[in-house]
């Protein structure tokens, strides 16, 4: 394969490297409110890099939200792309948009031993589905299959938008108070960056205390420090991580273990790990025996959309040739 490009493009920060040999190299992350389009932030990641226009044969882009058809329209950001005219624009022979949560799903099979951390133990299935799952600006959620010919399958969805999981008295007075604050209770609207904020307030309000923590990173900051409604607050967190990860194991079959991914829990590494997400995870019910053998792991690997977004272009490609 010739020089290629490839993208994982958030609600916040684009991250761009080139892929070569199976590798990544020539990672930049861009800020994508600095840049009207992914054409321009591309352009300024190929000038950096000293490449002209052309020098790039094939882009693989990882976006957030649905992807079908010409026009793509971020879900998370104002950037919008149609491929026709991205192709003409960079001198790209060939474009790959994929969903966010299917590269970084792709990105699992690259994971190293020392980029995760085990969660709860067990001994992954390979030929039955992996879940991965991944609190960040959103909550994706993807599904990764292994194909008899050593391939890989990674199924999209929109996961992180299915409802709110309840689990106990108290998290259905908590629902409660977040349907007056939000109207309908999706999985993301607790399990996000921005979720963890309103899962603050709800507590706030449902307790009749004075909310004084105004960012997701006040209350991390102050709940890693014991303040203890913030305590109460990160845990009910990971519990409702738990509760979700548990219902997609349960209706996928997925006993091929969970990938907790994104750029919030591995700030709480040591917190989440002595949590109640593993109770939470595998309480359900005459279900829960289900459970016993599921490996969960954090992944703390730096790049992983990246890297699924060039193991689907090595993949693509090789159908093609």
């Amino acid at each position: 394969m010739k020089l290629a490009l490839v993208g994982d493009i958030g609600g916040t920060n684009a991250r761009f490297a080139l892929w070569r040999d199976q590798q990544l190299e020539s990672v930049r992350v861009l800020a994508v409110a600095d840049y009207p389009g992914p054409e321009q932030a591309i352009v300024a990641y190929l000038t950096e890099l000293e490449l002209p226009l052309g020098a790039v044969d094939s882009v693989c882009l990882a976006c957030a939200g649905p992807v079908s058809g010409d026009l793509f329209r971020f879900t998370n950001n104002h950037w919008r792309i149609s491929r026709t005219a991205f192709c003409a624009e960079l001198q790209v022979r060939e474009l790959l948009l994929i969903n966010d949560f299917s590269a970084m799903a792709l990105g699992m099979t690259r994971v190293e031993a020392h980029e995760r951390l085990s969660v709860c133990p067990g001994e992954a299935e390979r030929d039955r589905p992996c879940v991965v799952i991944g609190p960040g600006t959103g909550l994706g959620v993807g599904t990764l299959l292994a194909l008899a010919d050593g391939n890989w399958l990674a199924l999209p969805g929109e996961g992180g938008h299915v409802d709110l999981p309840i689990g106990s008295p108290r998290e259905a007075a908590l629902w409660q108070q977040l349907h007056r604050q939000l109207g309908h209770v999706r999985a993301e609207d607790v399990l996000s960056g921005g979720g963890l904020l309103n899962l603050y307030h709800a507590i706030c309000a449902l307790d009749a205390r004075e909310p004084r923590l105004h960012s997701p990173a006040a209350v991390t900051a102050a709940a890693l420090a014991g303040d203890q409604v913030a305590v109460e607050v990160l845990e009910q967190f990971c519990c409702w991580l738990g509760r979700a990860a548990g219902n997609n194991v349960l209706t996928l079959g997925a006993r091929g273990g969970v990938y907790i991914v994104g750029g919030v829990v591995p700030r709480f590494a040591e917190f989440f790990l002595a949590s109640g997400f593993a109770k939470s995870f595998s309480d359900k019910g005459c279900m829960s025996g289900y459970f016993a053998g599921v490996p969960v792991w954090l992944v703390t690997a730096e790049y992983p959309g990246l890297m699924g977004a060039g193991v689907a272009l090595q993949q693509a490609m090789a159908r093609t040739e």
